[in-house]
């Protein structure tokens, strides 16, 4: 006899009518606008707002059983919190319709659920109250609660008060304690510390060991591979792939558009970085890497000065801490020509760490270094995740690591 899925999606669509005012002027523009010119604000032709409907999600269907721990992966603006608001009954959808049997609680953006001017203490009945539940099942649960989210001495200040931490603190130790079925958790745990986010992942995998359901948006793909057993890809509103986790990371990491920096053109004659991207040793554009892999830049630069130039790149955790860098004096490289155009590809061989998100630092500058000609602090973004089992979520040095670099660079024509 088969089971009866605990969700059930069917043909479910979600658009959004946006509309592009011809102007967004203010009265006081207006009036000022009618005194300086009044016979031309009366004569000139008015142009008129316009709209045009969106579609966030398309014909979504799929069935969860109970039990299941899903994944959902996709960029951002595919349409991943658009459905998690739907099946949390947050939002209604425009075609379709959803089954569900079983208490849900859902963890969506910081402070989703909680009256601000409530405490800690006071929320947690109320989120309790709105699950359906008793006062005497929350009174049961609650020393749990308040002990998993180490926020006791904050417990009775209104939550308005409350950094987005100490939310998501609370928020996440409520919607997993209370019991619900399922279990909706999006990409919000990535405002907690690392500790943090390594406990709530403990908490979801013991939730799915006692048989319910949970539901995880996430861009970390070590946290994927770590709690879910099946994941749903999604671009653009579409389901491309509903598969296993490793099959369907590897078509995300595969197909999905990568962070590009570009520089619109400049007046500038000093050296500056107008495009830069990541890209593997295939050469197919990505900013996901499988640890141990190597990750090779490419950056473009504009040089009218025709002054010779250095290169200077700083990778960073989501935190700020340093992990590596990159300069000609450091990996002992000549100073680039002053070319005009040029695209210079770096080459870095980083040891088998597993980082959830780099931000990248990118500068030129004279011989030496400095001082900085052109510098953009968190040009790009990209992650290095577990090729294996992704046991590992979180894995780093403290402080910044030797990394074998190799620099070749050539004219663009």
């Amino acid at each position: 006899m088969s089971q009866e899925p605990i969700i059930k999606v069917e043909n479910i669509s979600k658009s959004y009518v946006i509309s592009h005012r011809a102007a967004y002027d203010t009265i006081r523009d207006k009036l000022t606008e009618f005194v300086k010119k009044p016979y031309e604000l009366l004569t000139k032709k008015k142009t008129k707002d316009t709209k045009e409907t969106f579609w966030a999600l398309k014909d979504i269907n799929f069935n969860i059983n109970k039990g299941e721990r899903i994944g959902i992966i996709g960029k951002n603006g595919a349409g991943k919190s658009t459905l998690l608001k739907i099946l949390s009954q947050i939002t209604h959808p425009t075609a379709g319709k959803i089954e569900l049997n079983g208490r849900v609680a859902s963890l969506l953006e910081v402070g989703t659920g909680f009256h601000p001017e409530l405490t800690g203490r006071e929320n947690i009945f109320l989120n309790g109250a709105i699950l359906g539940m008793k006062r005497s099942e929350i009174i049961s649960k609650f020393d749990e609660i308040v002990k998993f989210s180490e926020i006791g001495n904050f417990l009775d200040t209104p939550v308005k008060r409350y950094s987005s931490g100490m939310f998501v603190r609370l928020a996440f130790s409520v919607a997993a304690h209370l019991e619900p079925e399922i279990l909706i958790v999006d990409e919000v745990l990535a405002v907690g510390d690392v500790e943090f986010q390594k406990k709530c992942l403990g908490k979801m995998e013991s939730v799915a060991e006692e048989g319910r359901t949970i539901i995880f948006v996430s861009h970390n793909m070590n946290a994927i591979t770590s709690l879910c057993d099946r994941c749903i890809v999604i671009e653009k509103g579409i389901i491309k792939m509903d598969s296993d986790v490793k099959s369907a990371i590897y078509y995300y990491l595969n197909n999905s558009v990568s962070n590009i920096y570009k520089k619109s053109a400049t007046n500038s004659k000093n050296p500056e970085i107008i495009k830069a991207w990541f890209e593997n040793a295939n050469g197919e554009t990505t900013d996901q890497f499988f640890n141990g892999e190597k990750i090779i830049l490419n950056i473009n630069t504009s040089n009218k000065s025709h002054v010779p130039f250095e290169i200077s790149i700083a990778f960073f955790d989501h935190i700020g801490r340093p992990l590596w860098n990159f300069s000609h004096i450091m990996h002992n490289l000549k100073t680039l020509p002053g070319e005009e155009r040029l695209n210079s590809k770096i080459t870095f061989n980083p040891p088998k760490v597993t980082v959830p998100k780099l931000i990248v630092d990118l500068a030129v500058g004279p011989k030496g270094g400095f001082p900085f000609f052109d510098h953009i602090q968190g040009a790009l973004k990209c992650s290095i995740i577990d090729k294996n089992d992704g046991a590992n979520y979180i894995r780093y040095p403290e402080w910044p690591i030797l990394c074998e670099a190799k620099l070749v660079y050539q004219t663009i024509k």
